[in-house]
């Protein structure tokens, strides 16, 4: 179950773990904030949001990974991208219907802060600069979900699970050996596959000599091979 941190929540002035959005605001703006947020620390595998719930928090990762994903009809999902320490969550709900349009689940354990949505929204009316700052990285995240559709609707198996693994390698990881915190699923939901179908592209990934894969972790052995089966795929 998720849990409160023990002993006095951690305050926004002076945190290293904050979103840099919150470095444009006012010293008043962020003791606004201090004060009308709860700090939660969850476990891996555990739902931070819902999909289709009321909208009453917008969230700021402190540290672990989460995945954001669409849940589909049948149970299947669409992961639409691995969220890091610092981002941000907001949503088209903010402003719309005051619902989650996606689901968010730990990955690895994280901590998350909750901020009032009605003093997010204050703050959003009465600094122009975090506002401005607030829109790029929101339309920075539509602008990745549109090219990830096209990149998965576009492309053949082999090509979507190249530019997955490029994906976890260039934006989430840098580096060629990574733990396997995603499951054999999650790659599939990353690639808009099915579990068998995934499991065949990775089996012949590896006898192609294009990966090394274990139950702990994963090693990119040829960057440049996936990066042609990605682009021609």
């Amino acid at each position: 179950m998720s849990d409160f941190f023990e002993g006095t929540p951690k305050h926004c002035i002076g945190c290293q773990c904050m979103s840099p959005l919150f470095h444009l605001l006012s010293k008043e703006e962020l003791e606004m904030v201090d004060t009308n947020k709860i700090h939660v620390n969850f476990k891996a595998g555990e739902t931070i949001k819902k999909q289709g719930t009321f909208m009453s928090h917008v969230l700021s990762v402190n540290s672990g990974l989460a995945k954001l994903y669409l849940e589909g009809i049948e149970g299947r999902s669409a992961i639409m991208r691995i969220v890091k320490p610092t981002s941000f969550i907001g949503g088209p709900g903010i402003y719309y219907d005051q619902r989650h349009h996606f689901t968010i689940t730990a990955l690895l354990d994280s901590s998350v802060c909750f901020i009032d949505m009605n003093v997010f929204k204050k703050i959003l009316a009465g600094n122009q600069l975090f506002a401005e700052e607030f829109l790029k990285d929101f339309s920075r995240d539509v602008v990745t979900v549109y090219t990830r559709l096209i990149f998965l609707t576009q492309k053949q198996m082999p090509g979507r699970m190249a530019g997955t693994l490029l994906y976890l390698y260039d934006e989430i990881f840098q580096k060629m050996k990574f733990p396997m915190i995603l499951s054999r699923n999650d790659l599939a939901d990353l690639s808009a596959m099915s579990h068998d179908s995934a499991l065949k592209v990775l089996r012949d990934f590896q006898k192609d000599g294009l990966i090394k894969i274990s139950a702990q972790e994963m090693e990119l052995l040829d960057v440049d091979g996936l990066q042609t089966i990605s682009r021609i795929g």
